[in-house]
């Protein structure tokens, strides 16, 4: 299961636009006084969808606005919505603003459904590094599925972008890559080998971090989380591949 993401940017939108994804569908809206985007579970009455089996969201849960020259979020919603770290936004709050480019937003249900929001820079799309020359696009790793699988598990939230992340326990990890490859064995040992291998075959391309020499003793999870720090920043993980975890919950 594959979900195309704004983590890795817009290929163009008008400088100051917005652009709203989730599974459900996209929307783009132009950087004018008082446009907005509504977001929740009635498809029909919202212009993107969230959560759309989930009782918990609100048919309209949340807004975003433009105003003052910049994008706002607004929660209209029973429940919070949270932002990267641990910031709620309840109903009735004053509205947040969205800083130019990537931000999750995560709509609390039965269990959180992320909403991704890109607020377009002044030259559109992604902020380009310098002024004439094309932006170097991130050197994204090639996985195979079970790596895929395996390393959204142990990375879930970082995905989740909550504050100071931790990998989740490799028994964790082995016991829900058993449940999500019925007939296979997982165990430890094998979660440990799977990651072993990512991590050296990063390590061989360039990426530092992911030897025990270079981080010192105790390693603690050093390994494990300087690996999910480089897969998320290179966006090689993102977001919607939690969706990859649906059958979990």
């Amino acid at each position: 299961m594959k979900h195309d993401s704004l983590a890795r940017g817009v290929s163009s939108a008008a400088p100051g636009a917005v652009v709203a994804l989730t599974v459900s569908g996209k929307v783009t809206a132009a950087p004018v006084g008082g446009a907005s985007i509504r977001f929740g579970r009635n498809r029909p009455a919202v212009d993107v969808c969230v959560g759309e089996t989930d009782l918990r969201v609100s048919r309209q849960h949340g807004l975003l606005t433009h105003d003052g020259g910049r994008w706002w979020v607004s929660n209209t919603g029973q429940l919070p919505i949270r932002l990267p770290g641990t910031r709620l936004l309840f109903k009735d709050e004053d509205p947040l603003p969205l800083a130019d480019g990537y931000t999750p937003l995560f709509v609390r249900g039965v269990r959180e459904h992320l909403l991704e929001v890109y607020v377009a820079g002044e030259d559109g799309g992604q902020p380009a590094t310098l002024h004439s020359a094309a932006t170097q696009q991130p050197k994204r790793w090639r996985l195979t599925e079970d790596e895929r699988l395996l390393l959204v598990l142990l990375g879930q939230r970082y995905l989740l972008h909550e504050a100071n992340p931790q990998p989740v326990q490799r028994g964790e990890v082995a016991a829900a890559m058993a449940e999500l490859r019925a007939g296979q064995e997982w165990n430890v040992k094998r979660v440990d080998r799977v990651i072993a291998d990512v991590r050296t075959r990063l390590s061989k391309a360039g990426v530092t971090g992911l030897r025990r020499e270079e981080v010192g003793e105790p390693v603690g999870n050093s390994l494990n989380d300087n690996l999910l720090k480089e897969l998320v920043l290179s966006t090689t993980l993102v977001p919607p591949d939690l969706a990859l975890l649906d059958e979990l919950y």
